[in-house]
């Protein structure tokens, strides 16, 4: 079964999941809204199975309709080749889209980015030289950021420590700001605030409640203010 849709005048083919495929190429887009043409991205696509996606890039690239069909695909063992217009269709920031690629790349699964024209692999199986560095530099790029982000929060609590405004530990809790603000799922609820994820997409993505959502932004505005 094949179903055809239309969107600026242009057809798109999608190709409805299959439970029998043995191995798969697949090419993926992603659009923000309906407005957006996905034309551009969908070029030279013969031989590709198209898996595009209608919503915002904040969105994990497993939690999106057709990119959890992918985590399937990798899960089954029947993907083998993933190529996309460019990088940032694959991920929320620059450290979610290198979690991907690196996964793919253990995997010996190929992954391409046609702008620019980077690799992960090359046709023998090996990691491409110049991709490599390129990824690295980003990746260090996304640690100097996270760095700097830490770094504020621990002047912010100095300051407020020197001018007696600490508050020490959280009512109903045993930990103080500083160490409830550092835990994991404390800086999980920071990272998607600061991707502009809403509330409600972060209740449902880490299953924490409201409340816990609001604790931790008021905290880290206090320690940081």
């Amino acid at each position: 079964m094949v179903l055809h849709t239309k969107s600026h005048n242009f057809e798109v083919t999608y190709i409805p999941p299959i439970n029998s495929i043995s191995y798969m190429k697949v090419f993926y887009s992603r659009t923000s809204t309906p407005e957006q043409s996905s034309e551009r991205q969908l070029q030279n696509i013969e031989g590709y199975r198209i898996m595009a996606d209608e919503c915002s890039g904040s969105i994990p690239l497993y939690n999106r309709p057709y990119g959890s069909q992918i985590k399937k695909l990798i899960d089954d063992g029947q993907l083998t080749h993933l190529e996309v217009h460019s990088f940032d269709r694959l991920g929320r920031d620059t450290g979610d889209i290198l979690s991907v690629y690196r996964e793919l790349t253990d995997l010996g699964i190929i992954v391409i980015s046609r702008n620019p024209n980077i690799r992960n692999l090359d046709e023998n199986g090996k990691p491409d030289p110049f991709s490599e560095l390129l990824l690295n530099l980003l990746a260090s790029l996304s640690s100097y950021e996270k760095q700097l982000i830490r770094e504020r929060q621990m002047e912010g609590i100095a300051l407020r420590k020197a001018k007696k405004l600490y508050r020490g530990r959280v009512v109903g809790t045993s930990d103080t700001p500083e160490k409830f603000i550092q835990k994991k799922r404390s800086q999980q609820i920071l990272k998607y605030l600061s991707d502009g994820y809403k509330q409600y997409e972060i209740v449902k993505i880490l299953g924490c409640s409201p409340s816990t959502i609001q604790k931790v932004k008021r905290l880290s505005q206090s320690l940081t203010s």
